[in-house]
């Protein structure tokens, strides 16, 4: 399968919560194995602190680098929530109040009896030229700006807004993949192994040692978009058992 087929991306968590320790990044995991599923490799995943240069040299660097950049995290309320500004500030643009932005937070927040006090309509704020990312949760929204994808951080949020975004990047060609278990330790196959996957260099061929018991093993998993050569290859991976 031509390598013209390979869609490339980069996954931005922004937090100091999530470097601190004091909260799990779940949101990396779930997006990764969603873009696999319709064959969008994820290359590259950086966690970093709400610190304004570092948002936006991440963003420029990875746009101009993947064919898609997804964040996660600082687009609430509070003043530490600078995603959006520093998007903003990556493509040069200014960053309004968005009206239908407005109008959903309006809306929903008069359901609730909650007052929409300048802090929550911060989160109105999209980009111009941007277009918004539905949340069906807390209606608050994400936004897309050309390649980058700017999402909440509360997981089942992002999660939510994935699923929303995640029907308009499928793609004729997902990546599937198989699992060979090798009762042998890593170290034992790994020259074998080696010599296999310098014969398919365009294929992704890991190595996972486990332990069961007294059974040391390596799971080897092929991931391509050929499933015919995938099952070629593991043709070959089977030998080393």
């Amino acid at each position: 399968m031509s390598e013209l087929l390979l869609r490339t991306s980069g996954i931005i968590i922004i937090g100091n919560e999530i470097l601190s320790g004091r909260t799990q990044d779940l949101n990396s995991r779930y997006l990764a194995q969603r873009l696999l599923s319709i064959g969008i490799i994820v290359n590259e995943v950086r966690i970093i602190p709400d610190i304004k240069d570092q948002i936006i040299n991440s963003v420029n660097e990875l746009r101009n680098k993947y064919n898609f950049v997804f964040t996660s995290g600082g687009i609430g309320p509070t003043h530490d929530d600078i995603t959006a500004e520093c998007v903003a500030s990556a493509f040069d643009v200014d960053l309004p109040v968005n009206k239908d932005a407005k109008k959903l937070l309006e809306n929903y927040y008069l359901t609730k009896q909650i007052k929409l006090n300048s802090s929550r309509l911060r989160m109105a704020r999209i980009p111009v030229g941007a277009v918004m990312i539905p949340n069906p949760i807390s209606v608050a929204p994400g936004f897309k700006i050309k390649n980058v994808f700017v999402l909440a951080g509360v997981p089942n949020i992002f999660q939510a807004m994935v699923e929303n975004i995640i029907k308009n990047l499928e793609f004729k060609f997902s990546i599937k993949s198989t699992t060979i278990t090798i009762n042998k330790a890593e170290g034992d196959i790994a020259e074998k192994l080696s010599k296999i996957a310098s014969l398919y260099p365009n294929v992704s061929i890991g190595s996972y040692p486990f332990e069961n018991g007294l059974i040391k093993g390596t799971n080897i998993v092929i991931s391509h978009y050929d499933e015919k050569l995938i099952k070629e290859i593991a043709k070959f991976t089977e030998k080393l058992k």
